[in-house]
């Protein structure tokens, strides 16, 4: 039972951090309150999948990741290279998707990052009202929403989690 509440939690992060993606591609703004929701979201799913699996190591490797990743995008964001939503972000989706999806996390990281500049680089790939409105944001700003690229990889990741739960011999 404790495999659907972790999943649930799971879940209610998706529309959060679509909030999340739209927010910051539109105000280049990510609130401390969403990503506290989701660092609270995914601890609790985090937390619930150790008590059924007796096992603390998805808890320890995801707050050793949380606390790598923090400490490596520092440097940018003191740089100005990145936003410290965007570093807050990163640091807090180790615990809503777990240490062992890390490395679907990242591949799926890299590919919407790599999307994300191809439009940047070539942005008539765009429709023409949607390219109105992201040549203008970007006029106005001079910077890359990075939380979209991010928001993406980690609703996908959490769909894949969903999925392969759901799919699994004895799963729910």
């Amino acid at each position: 039972m404790l495999l659907v509440e972790s999943l649930l939690l799971m879940a209610l992060a998706v529309p959060l951090l679509a909030r999340i993606a739209w927010l910051d591609f539109t105000t280049q703004e990510i609130a401390n309150r969403d990503v506290l929701l989701l660092l609270c979201l995914g601890a609790g799913s985090l937390l619930l999948m150790s008590l059924r699996s007796g096992s603390w190591w998805d808890i320890g490797l995801s707050a050793l990741a949380g606390l790598l990743l923090f400490v490596a995008l520092f440097p940018f964001w003191a740089l100005r290279r990145i936003g410290a939503g965007d570093v807050k972000l990163m640091a807090t989706v180790p615990f809503l998707i777990g240490g062992g999806w890390l490395v679907m996390f990242s591949i799926l990281l890299l590919f919407f990052a790599l999307v994300t500049v191809l439009v940047v680089k070539n942005p008539t790939l765009l429709p023409e009202g949607a390219f109105r409105v992201y040549t203008q944001h970007l006029d106005r700003k001079g910077v890359v929403p990075f939380g979209v690229p991010i928001s993406l990889a980690s609703i996908c990741t959490i769909a894949l989690q969903i999925v392969s739960s759901l799919m699994a011999p004895g799963g729910l």
